[in-house]
């Protein structure tokens, strides 16, 4: 029997020494993975009361964020990693996902007519449905981090 190169989902709480939440979560880039981060946002719920729009609006975000690296970052058939990060703080919940596949350029149109590029629909929901939005760069090397904040109470 051979062994996969498919990397092994890992959950962890990030240190922290500020009584904040912190969980990361690092899965394959691969579409059947996206639930195992809809499930651990289910988790932190748990934690702190929201009503049932608002994790509906957190998992269609997420949803939407992991689908665009699983689908964009990845294209050259290379595996790869998909990392999300879940901060909980007393008021909001800021959620991170990032790869390191090659990232984007992301130019942000004004009107109402704006063409939506591919991938554009899905950022347009994720900004849609959170109070706070960011998209860039993951780091010198490449790859992209998209960051969303819901506030909460």
């Amino acid at each position: 029997m051979g062994t996969s190169s498919v990397p092994t989902p890992s959950l962890e709480p990030a240190p922290d020494g500020n009584g904040s939440g912190h969980v990361r979560l690092r899965i394959p880039a691969r579409a059947e993975y996206i639930t195992l981060g809809r499930l651990a946002l289910t988790g932190l719920s748990r934690l702190r009361e929201l009503s049932d729009e608002t994790l509906a609006d957190l998992k269609l975000a997420l949803t939407e964020a992991c689908s665009n690296s699983v689908r964009h970052a990845y294209r050259d058939g290379r595996e790869g990693v998909v990392e999300i990060l879940y901060d909980l703080q007393p008021d909001r919940l800021v959620i991170e996902v990032s790869d390191d596949g090659p990232g984007f350029d992301y130019v942000e149109s004004e009107g109402e007519d704006r063409e939506l590029t591919e991938g554009g629909l899905g950022l347009a929901i994720i900004r849609s449905l959170s109070d706070e939005f960011e998209l860039g760069d993951r780091n010198a090397a490449g790859g992209s981090r998209l960051r969303f904040v819901k506030k909460l109470g």
